[in-house]
């Protein structure tokens, strides 16, 4: 299976250079490719090839398609980071930061146009099902982060809630991969919809392991330094679930170091990770992010295919969930 992953990241990156050679002016495509090249580990697009890969062999097909929703993925990117005013992405300037907030905005809004200009490709026969669910799944991308973004302004958010607005911003674009990926197999509608929900559960399995590995995580592996959530008062499934268990002492620390705007960072963190490891909040996420993966993996089982196939799918999974980075 590790070759066969290695041949479709092979097919998709060869995807990505092809897809994206030229253009005027230069700037507007410069800037696209530039946060292609960015790298990551192409989960989305093998997801989709994946997918496929449960019904029908010849993956090199519908390689294209793969790559576009990695292009979609990646608008969104540019477009969060001018949001969220970010300096980096993967270690390496913005776009908008590389060039500028114009350039950032219509570099993505050209990414998203050349999605559906691919999107024109595909048999007229399932054209319009992948669109519709492709337009819902973009809605709710937006609407996740607007979400997200009003979180910043409030003071309490509900564990259900960060739940609905990571599945949105998160999630759903996985669950349409593999969606898409059965789509374009002629897989039965039943099908494309188990694996829809296997990829929303990963997905949110996903945004919760990187909410612990943001405090619980190796530096060197995660390839930034922890604690940033905790210093930004990012309102984690960590801080929500301290804020919610904690009572009287542990709660007016925890409020005295979110309300502070002078601190030393370090003592930040320590104090507010110690009252994590107090409530046990590591042991409570690992626990969550345990049963989206068993919920996941349930609508993997319910399938009638092939059992290795199945279970090659659950292992690149599973080396997913077990990543440190």
């Amino acid at each position: 299976m590790r070759e066969e992953i290695s041949t479709y990241l092979q097919w998709i990156e060869a995807e990505i250079i092809k897809q994206n050679r030229g253009g005027t002016p230069k700037s507007l495509y410069e800037a696209q490719r530039y946060i292609l090249a960015l790298g990551g580990k192409r989960v989305r697009p093998l997801l989709v090839a994946l997918s496929y890969r449960l019904y029908k062999n010849d993956i090199l097909r519908i390689i294209p398609f793969a790559v576009t929703v990695e292009r979609f993925h990646n608008f969104t990117l540019i477009h969060d980071d001018i949001m969220d005013e970010a300096p980096l992405r993967r270690g390496k300037k913005t776009v908008h930061e590389k060039w500028d907030n114009s350039t950032a905005i219509l570099a993505g809004d050209t990414m998203l146009v050349k999605v559906y200009d691919q999107f024109l490709n595909l048999e007229p026969s399932i054209l319009t099902e992948a669109l519709t669910i492709f337009n819902a799944m973009a809605l709710e991308v937006c609407e996740g982060q607007q979400t997200d973004m009003e979180f910043e302004k409030i003071n309490r958010v509900s564990e259900k809630e960060y739940i609905n607005m990571i599945r949105q911003k998160t999630a759903v674009l996985l669950g349409f991969c593999m969606e898409f990926g059965a789509l374009l197999a002629g897989a039965k509608k039943q099908d494309q919809v188990a694996l829809r929900e296997l990829g929303i559960n990963i997905g949110i399995g996903f945004q919760l392991k990187d909410d612990l590995l943001d405090v619980y995580g190796n530096s060197n592996k995660v390839g930034k330094k922890l604690g940033g959530d905790i210093l930004s008062n990012k309102k984690t499934f960590l801080l929500i679930n301290a804020l919610s268990k904690a009572k009287g002492k542990d709660k007016d620390i925890l409020k005295t170091w979110i309300n502070k705007k002078k601190f030393d960072s370090k003592e930040k963190v320590a104090v507010i990770k110690s009252i994590y490891d107090k409530l046990k909040i590591r042991e409570l996420t690992e626990k969550r992010i345990s049963e989206q993966f068993d919920v996941g993996f349930r609508s993997l089982e319910s399938l009638q295919l092939d059992s290795h196939k199945k279970e090659a799918l659950k292992k690149f999974i599973v080396g997913l969930i077990e990543r440190q980075s």
